[in-house]
């Protein structure tokens, strides 16, 4: 069963997980042994504040591959939005970013986590320009760009991948996370209808060793230690 084809509710198939306020916080929580700490989204504190502060600006690798350059500031549409976290790093380098999630557990912890944000002095201007809508990009990228008010230079893509971490806590966050969003078997397709949309380029996140997805070969490959941004260009970004 892939992400598009699951039940949109609080809970995933097995009931194993649920969607419950810990503090000021929505958390989705399951199985301590099986699924580790509740997951939370965090734009203000922890990892998303290291990386803002530390992260290497726009020498980071996301950063390369959607295009920003001196003064070069693209739009970008984030069609796997997932926990935020590559939009985060757009956005704090000055990006207006549309993020699209279509499991509605995990948009109901985006949308708290950007709640929070918001009132944080330091993370609000970020979040400022991040945009969040709840819907299936696969089936509705164009229409979901269309009523956004971001227009679509980027779209970066980043499709569920088996394996992609090793430490045994990213495991854990990664098992829960699947329970709910399940693998992207329709990855070829969201290519698809991404290039469709996209004016200036796609970019799709990969593990460094995985083949790219189905479908036209991507024209440049930006390569780290763990990951790989396979680029898709229709034209150049200008200043």
């Amino acid at each position: 069963m892939n992400r598009r084809d699951r039940p949109r509710d609080t809970e995933s198939e097995s009931g194993e997980l649920t969607l419950r306020r810990e503090g000021d916080a929505l958390v989705l929580a399951g199985d301590p042994a099986r699924y580790g700490k509740p997951l939370r989204v965090d734009f203000a504190e922890g990892r998303a504040a290291h990386r803002r502060r530390f992260g290497g600006g726009r020498g980071q690798l996301i950063a390369r591959a959607c295009g920003l350059a001196a003064g070069v500031t693209p739009s970008v549409i984030d069609a796997t939005a997932g926990l935020g976290r590559d939009a985060f790093v757009l956005a704090s380098l000055g990006a207006e970013v549309l993020l699209i999630e279509r499991v509605a557990a995990i948009h109901a912890l985006l949308e708290d986590g950007l709640a929070r944000a918001a009132a944080d002095p330091e993370a609000a201007a970020i979040v400022a320009r991040m945009h969040l809508v709840h819907g299936d990009a696969v089936r509705d990228l164009a229409a979901l760009v269309a009523a956004g008010p971001v227009a679509p230079q980027v779209i970066h893509l980043d499709p569920m991948f088996p394996h992609r971490e090793k430490s045994a806590l990213v495991k854990k966050e990664m098992r829960l996370f699947r329970e709910l969003a399940g693998d992207d078997a329709d990855a070829p397709r969201l290519l698809e209808v991404a290039l469709d949309v996209a004016s200036h380029r796609v970019v799709v996140k990969r593990p460094r060793k995985a083949p790219p997805i189905e479908g036209p070969a991507p024209q440049h490959a930006i390569e780290g230690k763990t990951s790989r941004y396979d680029l898709y260009v229709h034209r150049s970004l200008k200043a």
